[in-house]
């Protein structure tokens, strides 16, 4: 029996070491025996390499910027994370729509629209893990703080972009995992819930 995709997606605030968690879990799925594909947003496709050059050029207004995001990701989608997951791969994501229901949730989006927009063409995680830090500590981890106007104007972003991605507690593929603790920890914790979800997956014939 072929095996099926398994699709996972790491959030969180900036600061909460999503891509040191995608790069140990993806090792991790190889040590398993299974073909794993690693991948982040915004992409390093045309639409993702736009967005990425406004962090020196400036972020553009928000319909724009959100834009982006949805012709990157829809492309994501069509070109790497749907083909992958049906020739029986994992595909790890580091941010996927849930950043863009917290970060442009911030700049004055509905997060439910965004989501509802996102959900219309791409597939939901078979587990999505959010790794949370509170503030401070992802302010300190992030360094390179300006002055103090600036400093604020992060710090009440972060806090609401935290918020949302603790409202996603309790749907059944979500997982908040504390990320205030070594890495190891963080990842043995992560590991433990992906061994899980293979189990049930195996027990059911999926």
């Amino acid at each position: 029996m072929n095996q099926q995709g398994l699709f996972i997606v790491l959030e969180g605030i900036d600061g909460t070491g999503k891509s040191t968690q995608t790069q140990s879990l993806g090792e991790w799925f190889r040590q398993q025996g299974r073909e794993v594909i690693c991948s982040r947003e915004p992409t390093d496709g045309p639409w993702g390499r736009e967005i990425r050059a406004t962090a020196a050029t400036g972020r553009l207004a928000p319909e724009e910027e959100l834009d982006l995001f949805l012709k990157d990701r829809r492309q994501h989608v069509e070109e790497l994370i749907s083909p992958a997951l049906a020739a029986g791969k994992v595909v790890i994501l580091d941010r996927y729509y849930f950043s863009t229901m917290a970060y442009q949730g911030c700049r004055g989006f509905d997060p439910t629209e965004i989501r509802r927009q996102n959900e219309a063409f791409a597939p939901s995680p078979d587990l999505l893990f959010v790794l949370d830090l509170d503030v401070d500590s992802a302010l300190a981890r992030i360094g390179g703080r300006g002055d103090v106007a600036n400093e604020f104007e992060k710090r009440d972003s972060l806090a609401r972009c935290r918020e949302i991605f603790l409202s996603l507690e309790g749907e059944p593929f979500v997982h908040i995992i504390p990320s205030d603790t070594d890495p190891d920890t963080v990842q043995s914790r992560i590991r433990e819930i992906a061994a899980t979800r293979l189990t049930a997956a195996a027990k059911s014939g999926e």
